[in-house]
């Protein structure tokens, strides 16, 4: 049972919402006399009041190991902890036509990890009250055997298992989401309208998170290196304890008239989390990386003993105004301008973190951003459709410069990244005739990324970019073949250049670069995000509608995209292919059929310098069907059979310089292994009405799931951390699911 009438997924007590339902009361009889006066209810009319209240028990089987998967995401309000719950849902309506009120409360799971509740009074065309709230329990799906103290607290303490993989204790980590929201709208008059919704979230738990160093490193020169006698590296894992909350706040004032629709918003979004920093305590011997307990080498201890900052608080407000206006009789304007601030400032001392800069307190995060946007519609003639719009976005960063990163002995400072992005369409759609349509039209995005900060220190890439600029074009032919045939073609085009590539100069600011053949080595690594790219797609789309009873959707789709940069190194170009047909089928006027199939390749070849040339290829088949039907007047029942399968092939070959070391490695591994995630799921349901005010229903959900993803494990053996601790997951689950509900209305 699910709520359809909120807006939001909130929860606080029951108290509290008795408070507002209350409130809400009060409001209603203080609502304008003369306004119920117009609004009288015709003669007869009632009072009238709806309600049912539904109760039932629900579980699953096949042990917490065999659901962890399907749990994540199955709605069902139960995880690997809880195999059964209690139903418990109700749903009270009250209309009344002599106040000229409509009264809603809902609940749904009140029983399970996903209860929720919402409530609503409404005088049509004049005000609404709502409230809401829920909470939603999330399981990671992976165990964790560890010895740590403390998992999932904010001072965790590190113990080896000196009992080797297993001999821990096990645990899941888990997170909490509770909500609560509340809004308001009323209706001045035919013109103007205000609202207010607001909402905030809790969470609180754990989950995957970990710390690690591997010596010698630039960042930390008195780091020693792994040798016999002292390991040199480290990873562990300590799980992060959440506890924050964000709120927001979403106002705004709706005005129209004849030509002019306005709407001035204000939305806010404040983030605060109550744990800054992970502080964890870690003993002075750890494993090598061959599994070995070893002293752990001089000055990686204090590394691993520092505090770890978290996600900090921070602050977002912005005041906008859209709007649109009749220039014409078939000609619209739309306009959308606003203003917002982005604000980081939490103190670094107060969160546990020490050694700022001389005189800086907090990093004084500040960005402002400003959009304008302009569209116009216009249909000069019948045939004929024309569209403009321009957008502008400027990011002006004005963080504070200060002096935050050490590499050896030079100190670097943050960067600023500054934005501003111009973009644009046009586009012209002509109706031929009756079975002809046809569409053109042009786009263009243009990105200046500002002034490289000249005391920061670009990590990880060769070279930068100041400004591309990307053009694209796009046709489409609709064409009506038949009576019961439609279809269409759409071919698109873009290519993206830029200005020339910037080298980077630690401490330094950057150099302009007029020939890369001379100026990058030749194992340098290009950006693909600002690489020159050529992207091409083309589109096919039918729909066949024989008769009333049956209707077929036909897609197909391809795209590719090559990027040409000074290398041959890091991304090079990617392929996209997609099938899909989808179909509804009347079998008679009480059973109705669905069923879709799809199919899905990408492609991403990339290589590395020295190392190995890689096709990173995803494949996606899914496939289902539906049935839904009343063989009686009182009994209808419904299923469906889903199927998913995605693969992940990661096709390896060496890199012409590659090295002796690589050879071995990829000779001995075969390279890195696929990626199969497979899920067959059937849900079947089934109500039957006892009387006019009796319904029972059950539920049948049966899963197959199969992920070996390799992150934490491959082939039965898990990646084992420094103490020891492991993660681990059944690749191989089913489990199954029975509800059974009672639903009293009266």
């Amino acid at each position: 049972m699910t709520i359809s009438d909120s807006s939001f997924n909130f929860r606080r007590t029951v108290i509290a919402m008795a408070v507002f339902a209350f409130m809400a009361s009060a409001f209603a009889q203080a609502t304008d006399e003369k306004a119920k006066e117009a609004a009288k209810p015709e003669p007869g009319e009632v009072k009238t009041t709806q309600s049912s209240v539904t109760l039932g028990l629900g579980g699953v089987g096949g042990g917490a190991g065999n659901r962890s998967i399907y749990n994540q995401y199955n709605a069902l309000g139960l995880n690997n902890n809880n195999p059964s719950a209690g139903i418990l849902g109700f749903d009270y309506s009250v209309r009344d036509p002599e106040a000229m009120t409509l009264f809603k409360f809902r609940g749904a799971n009140l029983l399970d990890d996903s209860r929720e509740l919402g409530l609503s009074l409404t005088e049509p065309g004049e005000w609404r009250l709502k409230a809401s709230y829920g909470e939603l329990v999330h399981t990671n799906p992976y165990t964790i055997n560890t010895g740590v103290v403390g998992a999932g607290s904010t001072a965790p303490q590190v113990v080896y298992l000196p009992g080797g993989v297993g001999s821990g204790y096990n645990t899941q980590l888990q997170t909490k989401r509770s909500n609560v929201g509340l809004g308001f709208s009323k209706w001045i008059d035919n013109a103007l309208q205000i609202e207010v919704d607001f909402k905030t979230e809790k969470q609180d738990g754990s989950r995957p998170f970990g710390i690690g160093m591997n010596c010698p490193s630039p960042v930390a020169p008195g780091c020693q290196g792994t040798t016999g006698i002292a390991a040199g590296w480290a990873t562990l894992m300590l799980p992060q304890a959440v506890n924050s909350n964000t709120s927001q706040i979403d106002a705004r004032v709706n005005y129209s008239m004849d030509k002019l629709r306005l709407s001035v918003a204000y939305y806010g979004s404040f983030f605060q989390n109550n744990n800054p920093t992970l502080n964890p305590s870690v003993p002075g011997s750890l494993n090598n990386p061959l599994g070995t307990l070893l002293p752990l080498s001089a000055g990686l201890q204090p590394l691993l003993n520092l505090p770890v900052a978290q996600e900090p608080d921070n602050r977002f407000n912005q005041l906008s105004l859209t709007g649109t206006y009749d220039l014409a009789e078939k000609t619209r304007a739309s306009f959308k301008l606003s203003y917002a601030n982005t604000t980081q400032n939490q103190n670094f001392a107060a969160s546990g973190l020490s050694g700022a800069p001389a005189g800086v307190t907090s990093l004084g995060g500040n960005v402002n951003t400003t959009l304008a946007w302009l569209g116009i519609t216009s249909r000069p003639i019948p045939k004929l459709t024309l569209q403009a719009d321009i957008r502008y976005a400027d990011r002006d960063d004005k963080t504070p410069v200060a002096p935050y990163v050490m590499a050896g002995s030079s100190v670097y400072t943050n960067q600023q990244l500054p934005e501003q992005k111009v973009s644009g369409k046009l586009q012209a759609i002509y109706q031929f005739s009756r079975e002809y349509r046809g569409t053109i039209g042009a786009d263009y995005v243009g990105i200046d990324r500002g002034i490289y900060t000249s005391t920061a220190r670009a990590g990880g890439v060769s070279a930068l970019r100041q400004n591309t600029d990307e053009t694209g074009l796009y046709a489409e032919l609709h064409k009506v073949m038949s009576e019961t045939f439609t279809g269409s073609i759409r071919l698109s085009g873009s290519q993206r250049d830029g200005s020339n590539w910037l080298k980077p100069n630690p401490g330094a600011g950057v150099t302009e670069v007029s020939d890369p053949s001379t100026a990058f080595s030749s194992s340098a690594i290009f950006s693909p995000t600002l690489a020159d790219r050529r992207q091409e797609k083309i589109k096919l789309f039918g729909n066949w509608q024989p008769d009333e009873k049956l209707a077929l959707q036909f897609t197909a789709e391809g795209g590719t995209n090559k990027y040409t940069m000074p290398t041959a190194y890091a991304l090079q170009n990617t392929r996209l292919s997609l099938y899909s047909v989808d179909g509804t089928y009347a079998i008679s006027d009480n059973w109705n059929l669905t069923a879709y199939a799809s199919w899905g390749q990408q492609t991403q070849n990339q290589a590395r310098p020295a190392g190995s040339v890689m096709a990173f290829e995803t494949t996606n088949t899914s496939a289902g069907l539906g049935v839904t039907g009343k063989p009686t007047s009182k009994l209808e029942v419904g299923g469906t059979l889903s199927y998913v399968n995605e693969k992940s092939v990661y096709a390896q070959s060496l890199e012409t310089y590659a090295g002796a070391d690589s050879a071995a490695l990829l000779a001995a591994t075969g390279g890195l292994p696929s990626i199969t995630f497979r899920q067959t799921a059937l849900k079947l349901f089934g109500k039957y009405d006892l009387d006019k005010n009796s319904v029972i229903g059950a539920n049948l959900v049966y899963a197959r799931v199969l992920s070996n993803d390799w992150a934490w494990g491959w082939n039965g053996t898990p990646y084992t951390y420094g103490d020891n601790t492991t993660m681990s997951l059944n690749q191989n689950q089913s489990m199954t699911y029975v509800g059974v509900t009672y639903t009293y209305k009266f």
